[in-house]
C-alpha cells in the first residue's frame, strides 16, 4: 500500500512540474509579444510625425502618405492576440514605410533636414529593435509549442487547456528575398 502511495504522490509531484514548466513558458511569450507589442507602438507613434516631416516637401505624392497612415491603423486595429493578422499588418506597414523612404531620396532637401534624419534614425533602430524583440518571441513561442507536443507533457497540456503558439513571420514573399545591388 505504501508503494502505490509513493508512485501516486510521484505522479502527481511530476504533473506539477510539467505543469509548472508549460506555466513559465506560456509566460515567456506572453512576456516576449508584449516586447514585440511595445516596439511596434513606438514605431506606430513616430509615423505620423514622419509622414507631417516629409508631406511638407512633398506635398503632390498623397498616395503615399495616405497608404501609410492607412497601414498604420490598420496594424494597431488588429486584436493583440492574432500573432499572424498582426504580423502581416506589420509587415504590409514596414513596405510603405520603405516606399516613404525611397520617396525622400528624390528630395534632397527633405535628406538634409535634421527633424527627417532624426526620425528615420529612430525608425531604423526602433526596426532593429522589433526583429530583436520578433526573435525572442519565437524562441519563446518554440520553446511553449515543443512542451505542448512533447510526450509526456502533451497530456498535461492537453488537459490543463495550454495551446501553440503561432510565430511572429514575415507572410509575404518579397520581403524575404535577396536585395538586388547594382553599380
Amino acid at each position: 500500500m505504501y508503494i502505490a502511495l509513493a508512485v501516486v504522490v510521484i505522479i502527481i509531484l511530476y504533473v506539477v512540474f510539467i505543469y509548472n514548466g508549460l506555466v513559465r513558458s506560456r509566460q515567456m511569450a506572453e512576456e516576449a509579444w508584449s516586447g514585440i507589442d511595445v516596439q511596434l507602438k513606438r514605431r506606430a507613434d513616430l509615423i505620423p510625425n514622419l509622414v507631417e516631416t516629409v508631406k511638407g516637401y512633398a506635398a503632390h505624392e498623397k498616395s503615399t502618405f495616405e497608404e501609410v497612415v492607412k497601414l498604420r491603423n490598420q496594424a494597431q486595429a488588429v486584436p493583440a492576440g492574432d500573432v499572424a493578422g498582426r504580423a502581416q499588418a506589420e509587415g504590409l506597414l514596414g513596405q510603405a514605410l520603405g516606399k516613404l523612404f525611397a520617396l525622400a531620396e528624390a528630395y534632397p532637401d527633405l535628406k538634409a533636414n535634421q527633424n527627417f534624419v532624426e526620425l528615420q534614425k529612430s525608425i531604423e533602430t526602433i526596426e532593429g529593435e522589433i526583429q530583436m524583440s520578433r526573435r525572442y518571441y519565437n524562441g519563446a513561442a518554440r520553446e511553449l509549442n515543443v512542451k505542448v507536443e512533447s510526450f509526456p507533457s502533451n497530456l498535461v497540456a492537453g488537459q490543463f487547456g495550454f495551446a501553440k503558439r503561432d510565430y511572429f513571420e514575415i507572410t509575404n514573399e518579397a520581403d524575404r528575398a535577396v536585395p538586388t545591388v547594382k553599380f
